[in-house]
């Protein structure tokens, strides 16, 4: 998603925050205009990218996330979602609060 923004323009930062025990991590590592938060459910999330964790180390990350989540601006469940579906959500979220793309991917700029 961040290198899909970054493509129309947008100054984004991806923050890997749910190996922390900080809940404001988020917070301290960037003080970001607007928190885009996307969710997954432990199912999908293992078939998009498998990875070597229980149900329960899920459910840990999640509760470490949740101050983030918390403060979101925008949160979008991607379970039922392409990737271009969130990011279409996403932009039309930005847009909607004044923030359109700065620029196509048209191969312009």
């Amino acid at each position: 998603m961040a290198r899909r923004l970054k493509a129309l323009g947008y100054r984004v930062r991806h923050i890997a925050q749910e190996h922390s025990h900080v809940p404001d991590m988020w917070q301290r590592i960037s003080r970001p205009d607007v928190l885009i938060y996307l969710e997954v459910s432990f199912p999908v999330s293992l078939a998009r990218r498998p990875m070597p964790w229980s149900e329960a180390e899920f459910a840990e990350q999640q509760h470490r996330l949740r101050h983030a989540r918390a403060h979101a601006d925008f949160v979008v469940q991607t379970d039922h979602l392409t990737p271009e579906e969130v990011l279409a959500q996403v932009v039309d979220y930005l847009s909607q609060r004044g923030l359109p793309p700065p620029r196509a991917t048209s191969g312009e700029g």
